[in-house]
């Protein structure tokens, strides 16, 4: 049986078939696992667009009273820790738990660090953020490779499939902070958070009731280790996490692992894993020659993916400061929360990948390549920091800008996030090694983390720089990244195969 073959087998669930097309003409267990992220991303996304106002809110308001630039960097040190965490949720699923499982319950973590979150108590504010980060870890990759498994390599429904997908996902994260904005404006912080508390725990219900339409349901892992090396698994694990968590209690109560340190170490830890994991990969005898081929190409991906997510994640942390402090809340008459601006971008993700999914389905083999779909999206994501630098120039007069800056800016990023991440996250699936299938997702996801750990240290600059200064720098490198990415397209073609 060839490589491709062992690939496409699926011995744990229905096998993926041209014939299933009960779902807008996709598998129907594309409709399962995209109603779990609708629900994840209601909850993540949806706390996402409150955390770092909650943050830099005042302590007589409710909040934690940190400065902008600081409430923004840790904010982008959580996001760092969520996809760091995706690593070993890969390896998780591969060796130990299989991917429904690791699925099922990273979902559960996520829901009791939410209902952490909605204890008003600034101890259960960082005891759930970790929860959220592990349940993330062990949920958004395996999730998405879960979607690859239901396609053939060859299907060409595929990269729809994946912006279906990302569709589901962005009506999430179009309604998430609606609901969260309006209750913490209202309300409180915390009843904002218990929102998104019962969002994830809805999302595991019709995850649970749905399981029977997946591919990769079984309990064994794919890749599972042998009874023996298992154990020691489990046991270095569960020693692991209780040791580190020991020495991070000592040293926070030492006075060393102060806030800064910690995110500090994040960012190191983010640039140092994905090094390591591709070093790992390119070297590991169950990696073919050919499928280590198609690994280089994907570093180019790899990169471009950290350029773009360093400016899609500040849709949550800098502009969300922005909005709050210098842009208007009232649009057409309505007042409305500052957290809202992070609904516009869902909003637009939502109506747009519907028309880029019929796009590519319309066109077929005649599609852009995958690597040009890519660096559309980061020049898109760097021309939405680049219209910042108009409304942000010159003496305002005490003038706020108007709404429909924000929102032309979340409509470029959010264009760019269905081109960019629909065919990144389709690439990885097909271009992942066999014998690293979650992981090579999980590598994906630490291009998120690398792209949190560098906002973490440059978003210090925001209280420090000019806004058109910070925006016009930022949008100026990822335009001229996504234009070296189309330079590099005559080489991506060539070596990509499969992906088209």
């Amino acid at each position: 049986m060839s490589q491709t073959d062992v690939k496409n087998a699926q011995p744990d669930g229905p096998p993926p078939s041209g014939d299933d097309a009960a779902f807008f003409g996709q598998p129907r267990g594309l409709l399962t696992l995209s109603g779990l992220e609708v629900w994840e991303r209601f909850s993540f996304l949806g706390m996402q667009a409150i955390l770092v106002l909650y943050f830099a809110d005042t302590v007589a308001n409710g909040g934690l009273g940190m400065a902008a630039g600081t409430a923004a960097s840790v904010s982008a040190a959580y996001g760092t820790l969520v996809y760091l965490v995706s690593v070993a949720g890969g390896w998780l699923a591969d060796r130990i738990l299989g991917s429904y499982r690791a699925v099922l319950w990273g979902g559960i973590l996520i829901a009791c660090g939410h209902y952490a979150m909605a204890v008003p108590a600034g101890a259960t504010t960082w005891i759930g953020l970790g929860l959220i980060s592990a349940g993330t870890g062990l949920l958004k990759p395996n999730a998405a490779t879960m979607v690859g498994k239901l396609y053939r390599t060859d299907d060409e429904r595929r990269d729809a499939g994946f912006a279906v997908y990302y569709m589901a996902i962005n009506i999430g994260a179009f309604a998430g902070p609606l609901v969260t904005g309006w209750l913490s404006d209202h309300q409180g912080w915390h009843w904002g958070f218990s929102a998104a508390a019962v969002g994830m725990t809805l999302g595991l219900a019709q995850y649970v009731l749905g399981r029977r339409h997946l591919a990769g349901r079984r309990h064994a892992a794919e890749f599972a280790l042998a009874p023996d090396a298992m154990r020691r698994a489990v046991r270095l694990i569960a020693s692991g996490v209780v040791a580190a968590a020991v020495v991070a209690t000592v040293l926070a109560l030492a006075g060393w692992l102060t806030m800064s340190r910690f995110v500090d170490l994040l960012t190191l830890i983010s640039v140092l894993a994905p090094v390591a994991y591709f070093a790992v990969m390119f070297a590991s005898p169950r990696v073919t020659s050919q499928e280590r081929g198609r690994l280089k190409p994907y570093v180019v991906i790899f990169l471009a993916s950290t350029v773009f997510n360093y400016i899609l994640f500040q849709a949550y942390s800098t502009m969300m400061l922005l909005a709050s402090t210098d842009a208007e809340t009232t649009l057409l008459g309505f007042d409305f929360p500052a957290s809202w601006y992070a609904s516009a971008l869902g909003a637009f993700e939502v109506a747009l990948a519907p028309v880029v999914a019929a796009l590519w389905v319309r066109m077929g083999r005649r599609q852009p390549h995958a690597s040009n779909k890519i660096a559309i999206g980061v020049v898109l994501g760097g021309l939405s920091f680049l219209l910042m630098v108009l409304p942000t120039s010159g003496d305002s007069g005490g003038h706020l800008m108007s709404a429909w800056w924000i929102v032309g800016s979340y409509l470029l990023l959010g264009l760019g996030d269905i081109v960019l991440e629909t065919s990144g996250m389709s690439a990885t699936t097909k271009l992942a090694p066999t014998a690293f299938s979650s992981q090579t997702m999980s590598l994906w996801f630490l291009s998120l983390a690398l792209a949190n750990g560098i906002q973490a240290q440059t978003v210090k600059l925001y209280d420090h720089v000019s806004q058109p200064a910070y925006f016009g720098v930022n949008g100026a490198i990822a335009v001229a990244a996504g234009l070296a990415v189309m330079a590099a397209a005559p080489y991506l073609r060539r070596t990509m195969h499969p992906v088209h």
